[in-house]
């Protein structure tokens, strides 16, 4: 996409670190391209709640362009809002999709955290990426095919992941202490 009516610019495949702002309005007005959209959407129904954690993602998708997220946990509810570039063919030039999901953390049944770790020349430990998911109880929309070839349902998740190369070590961090906070509400610690 070429001129956006939302950022004005060519999107860049390296975005600012969002990683040192605890504040979700701050982290988000340093990394997503509309900050604007996003936190309205949000405040909408936050309503004053306190933010216990969150976490952003925001990539450039040849297709349509940047493709970003914001996901908040309140402690009762998880927020996810994404906003994608809309490709010329499907809109007019600069258009975009914004859309919310609330996901109350009662459905969420299970929360994994996976740390790939090198070991450095020196013998430190280092994080090089992080994978995140949470089941939910609810089903996924789609069917995938079992092993006698009829259709199985399965159990919807939600996916997340930072690595070196796509945020660094301090939103590997960030994401690491998100599985946290998440699983805490749920009652169950991430080992």
């Amino acid at each position: 996409m070429s001129d956006s009516a939302f950022g004005g610019a060519e999107p860049s495949a390296v975005f600012p670190d969002w990683s040192p702002y605890h504040d979700l309005e701050a982290a988000a007005r340093a990394y997503l391209r509309d900050p604007d959209v996003a936190l309205e959407a949000l405040d909408g129904v936050l309503r004053g709640a306190s933010v216990l954690g969150f976490t952003l993602e925001r990539f450039v998708n040849e297709v349509n362009g940047v493709w970003q997220e914001a996901v908040v946990c309140d402690g009762h509810r998880l927020l996810l809002w994404h906003g994608e570039d809309v490709p010329e063919d499907d809109g007019p030039a600069g258009s975009m999709t914004s859309s919310l999901r609330v996901v109350p953390v009662s459905t969420v049944t299970e929360v994994g955290c996976r740390q790939r770790m090198c070991r450095t020349p020196s013998g430190r430990v280092r994080v090089d990426s992080i994978d995140v998911y949470m089941l939910l109880s609810s089903m996924d929309e789609g069917a995938v095919p079992g092993e006698d070839g009829s259709m199985q349902a399965r159990h919807d998740a939600l996916r997340f992941g930072k690595t070196l190369d796509d945020g660094g070590p301090g939103q590997i961090a960030r994401l690491r202490e998100f599985a946290q906070v998440v699983a805490s509400a749920i009652g169950q610690p991430v080992r």
